[in-house]
């Protein structure tokens, strides 16, 4: 499954920068989580649309914004921020082929 990759990827990086910690583990598993409550809120998306028929409490349909929607930027938002904290980005990235020099 690719989650699992994406978190091994992650913790490899960790590694390389020398910041294979509990904490940052922590926060790479924290990812992955939220990775895989995106991966849901876009299936939602894709399957209901952007806006989904919903009852009122009186009873009467209406529409409203999918909450997925709103729910995955935020969580976006969130897994870039931990990205952040860890130190990962492109211009820090280690490949595979950098690993071997």
């Amino acid at each position: 499954m690719a989650v699992s990759k994406i978190e091994q990827s992650l913790l490899e990086q960790l590694k390389a920068k020398g910041a294979d910690t509990v904490h940052f583990r922590s926060l790479v598993k924290d990812y992955v989580w939220m990775n895989q409550q995106v991966e849901l809120m876009k299936k939602s998306i894709r399957k209901e649309g952007t806006v989904i028929r919903a009852m009122s409490a009186a009873g009467k349909e209406y529409e409203k914004e999918n909450p997925a929607v709103k729910n995955n930027i935020q969580y976006s938002r969130q897994m870039l921020a931990i990205l952040r904290d860890m130190g990962l980005d492109t211009e820090s990235t280690v490949t595979a082929d950098e690993d071997e020099l």
